[in-house]
């Protein structure tokens, strides 16, 4: 009988590095994922400045010197255009966006869910992050040296949702397509283009969007078979390996980080 302790998972003493430097734009910073994405990156890189977009609250290392604090609710294309341009220019440019921004705005069937709860959920979870991705990759474009760009999906979305959060699922398998089609647009200009795509993780998300309780977690983390939810720290570190130059030859893709969920 295998006795080891499935809910504590143990890390390796080492961090992923990004480029000396790099100047990366993460959206949704202040949730659970971005919060140990941004400390991730100032604890193992060196010198990189990190934009760190909430869209109510500021991230958890809002003081770090390494941090530019970037406080602007999002509602619009406008609003993403501002975004960005607000991190090129106090930053000096982008080599690199990751979109870690998403909300469920009605925690219900879908059946039972009003049109402008629709229209949110696939303006957050799919159109903003088309809009900041775009226009991010005319900077990269125009600098001409490459660069990086992240998306966030969820496993469920190949699997058509759940009934509570349907939209979701869909916006997300939209994601999907659009890391490959951003791909193809950026190869050229060695714009690398990739995703993760996430089950069950401790990031904060399930209960406060569907207010799940612990038991009711608990019996979602039996359904997985590694029986244990995703750390965010095992999303942040693969994310800071995409954005690594071990990552060079990796575009078009979404990585799963499940635990073999839906196995």
């Amino acid at each position: 009988m295998n006795s080891r302790n499935t809910d504590t998972p143990t890390f390796p003493g080492w961090l992923p590095q990004v480029p000396d430097g790099m100047k990366i734009l993460i959206t949704g910073a202040s949730g659970g994922l971005g919060t140990a994405l941004v400390k991730m990156l100032i604890d193992g890189s060196k010198d990189c400045v990190i934009g760190a977009h909430g869209a109510t609250n500021n991230a958890a290392a809002a003081d770090d010197p390494h941090v530019v604090s970037i406080l602007r609710p999002i509602e619009n294309e406008a609003d993403c255009i501002a975004v960005v341009d607000d991190f090129h220019k106090k930053a000096g440019g982008i080599d690199a966006l990751v979109t870690l921004s998403g909300r469920i705005h009605f925690s219900g069937h879908w059946m039972d869910m009003p049109e402008t709860n629709w229209t949110d959920d696939i303006d957050v979870n799919l159109n903003h992050s088309f809009f900041i991705a775009r226009h991010a990759m005319k900077h990269m474009k125009s600098a001409d040296k490459g660069g990086r760009i992240i998306l966030n999906g969820t496993e469920s979305a190949l699997h058509g949702g759940s009934a509570m959060s349907f939209p979701y699922a869909i916006a997300k398998r939209g994601t999907e397509c659009l890391v490959e089609g951003l791909a193809r647009e950026g190869a050229p200009d060695q714009i690398l283009v990739n995703g993760v795509r996430l089950g069950c993780i401790e990031s904060g998300f399930h209960e406060r969007w569907h207010n799940k309780s612990k038991a009711e977690m608990a019996k979602r983390i039996n359904l997985i078979p590694l029986k244990r939810a995703g750390s965010p720290d095992e999303v942040a570190a693969m994310i800071c390996f995409l954005l690594s130059g071990w990552s060079g030859f990796i575009t078009g893709q979404m990585i799963p980080i499940t635990g073999g969920d839906w196995l």
